[in-house]
């Protein structure tokens, strides 16, 4: 059975059981603070575990069933032995207190037993530990299924699960294993954990399980390990390198590809720094590395359940972006790497770089931690961490905003600039290319702030013919329309989307020009002038860089 065989019939029991099938979210959660990324199929699902009053559910059930990219780096130091991935996908049934122990563990049977046809070698159930007691429902429910079956019983190392972050819903798990191999862990999110450390009881418990797609299809196909599946065979084959390191450069390869896709750049914090290091540790494997090659093979292996096809551009040149910019800087920061430990030797005798000089290497050339180690030791490894935390709180108050923000009032002038501000997309998509992305935006009645993605700095001329197409564009005295639509007939007129931002089905857009020849198309709240001619006169104050691939602009009316 393939990989796709086997998500098209998990979706359709569960559709046939009741189940709304729901897309995959992106690998960057949404209004979700406490992750970098989407580490767990019901990531996406937590409003409604925790009966938020604003989570009204966009699907038509309160049991749902989603096929979910993730992405997990805590255990990126053990990726290349059988089992460990960074990018995987979970397939996942929920339930928002539709049903709970008894009917998920049933359906979990009758899934693996008579769709996959496979014979269960044992299940654990949680234990008992600390405050919270031993579950001896779901033990009980398994034995009236097969009184037969074996029952391994754990603690919370095992057999609980969550939060995702800090804080959340969490609770005891019941686990399922054939050939050997755990393959699907199912979650009775009963209990809530706070930032004290203490649990208390969720109003309405909730289902939320997680079956690995790549480790069920080891044991299902009888491989030995994750990487002879279909889902990697065709990407291990085209990488010249030993065992362990062809393992980490196709998961690193495959990860990186689809982060890109989901709108991250390398960068020097946060989820950008997580993608500098995948990709520069496939370069640091890998130094010839074919990436057109790798990605039309991921290309291939995807092709129909996500869209990295139509991703194929930017993917490849951010990946041969940092792999030049990696390679310009490694022996630059290597060399320097060798000349202080030659200046440890030779005033101690012994060869080494602190953990501070460490952050510096990494900060000046992009070299982390993890390599600087192979090179050679590291002292006072917790100074790494230390600088590194210091530069991130820096790099946080510098860049708010970025990807929040919009108008801070209703003043007269903020609506004036709030208008200037898509005159100036439209602007830039014209003059630098169609590729030009919203980042994020802040406006305030003096100057409005807009942060974009594009890759270098903008030259004289640009800025010049942008401001003057802006200008053009007020002196047209072009109304501004207001329309809502359904979200799906919005995306498909081009209507410009926020980054990161989550839309109702309805949707408010702003249409700037005439009807049909529309110079500005945007999802977008408001207010508005009624007329451009009303702006005045447009001007650029300043373009500045951000962060890797993240350009500012800030500007104003006169």
């Amino acid at each position: 059975m393939t990989a796709r065989e086997i998500r098209e019939k998990f979706l359709k029991f569960f559709e046939k059981n009741g189940h709304a099938p729901v897309p995959s979210s992106s690998l960057i959660p949404e209004n979700d603070p406490s992750v970098l990324f989407t580490t767990a199929g019901m990531q996406q699902f937590k409003p409604y575990y925790l009966g938020a009053k604003d989570a009204k559910l966009d699907f038509s059930s309160v049991n749902t069933v989603s096929v979910q990219k993730c992405l997990r780096t805590s255990d990126i130091a053990e990726v290349g032995d059988d089992t460990h991935l960074t990018f995987f996908e979970m397939l996942g049934n929920f339930s928002f207190g539709g049903y709970f122990k008894e009917r998920a563990i049933k359906l979990a049977h009758e899934f693996v037993t008579k769709e996959l046809k496979q014979k269960i070698d044992y299940v654990s159930v949680f234990g008992g530990e600390g405050e919270i007691p031993e579950d001896f429902e779901s033990e009980k429910i398994w034995q009236a299924i097969d009184p037969a079956i074996k029952i391994v019983k754990s603690g919370k190392a095992d057999n609980f699960w969550g939060p995702t972050g800090e804080e959340g819903p969490c609770g005891p798990t019941t686990e399922i294993y054939i050939n050997g191999v755990e393959i699907w862990n199912v979650v009775f999110n009963e209990y809530y954990k706070n930032k004290s450390g203490k649990y208390e009881k969720l109003k309405t418990p909730g289902v939320d399980t997680g079956m690995g797609l790549e480790r069920l299809l080891a044991a299902m196909q009888k491989k030995n390990n994750v990487y002879e599946t279909d889902l990697f065979s065709p990407l291990i084959s085209l990488i010249n390198l030993p065992l362990r390191e062809k393992r980490i450069v196709a998961d690193h390869m495959k990860a990186a590809a689809f982060l890109i896709a989901d709108g991250v750049l390398p960068g020097n914090t946060g989820q950008g720094y997580v993608l500098r290091r995948l990709i520069r540790r496939v370069v640091r494997f890998y130094p010839s590395v074919p990436f057109g090659e790798l990605l039309y093979a991921l290309i291939e292996i995807y092709r129909g359940v996500y869209d990295l096809a139509g991703n194929r551009e930017n993917i490849l040149n951010t990946l041969e972006k940092e792999k030049e910019k990696f390679s310009q800087t490694l022996t630059r920061g290597v060399k320097e790497i060798e000349q202080l430990v030659e200046t440890h030797r030779q005033a101690t005798g012994e060869g080494y770089i602190t953990g501070m000089q460490a952050s510096s290497i990494f900060s000046s050339y992009g070299i982390p931690l993890e390599m600087a180690k192979e090179i050679t030791t590291i002292k006072n490894e917790e100074e790494f961490y230390e600088d590194q935390k210091r530069h991130q709180e820096l790099s946080k108050t510098a860049s708010a905003g970025m990807f929040k923000g919009g108008p801070a009032d209703n003043s007269p002038e903020t609506v004036k600039l709030h208008t200037a501000h898509h005159l100036l997309l439209a602007a830039l998509k014209k003059v630098l290319g169609k590729e030009v992305k919203q980042r994020g935006s802040n406006i305030k009645s003096v100057r409005l702030r807009l942060d974009f993605s594009f890759d270098r700095k903008m030259t004289d001329e640009e800025k010049k013919l942008i401001e003057n197409l802006v200008n053009d564009y007020i002196g047209q005295n072009l109304p501004v329309v207001k329309k809502e639509l359904p979200r799906g007939e919005a995306e498909k007129i081009g209507a410009e989307m926020e980054f990161g931002a989550k839309y109702s089905d309805i949707v408010s857009i702003y249409l700037i020009g005439q009807e049909g020849k529309w110079i500005s198309k945007e999802f977008c709240g408001g207010p508005h002038v009624a007329n451009t001619g009303e702006l005045g006169q447009f001007k650029i104050i300043k373009e500045e860089a951000v962060a890797a691939g993240i350009r500012r602009i800030k500007a104003a009316l006169v």
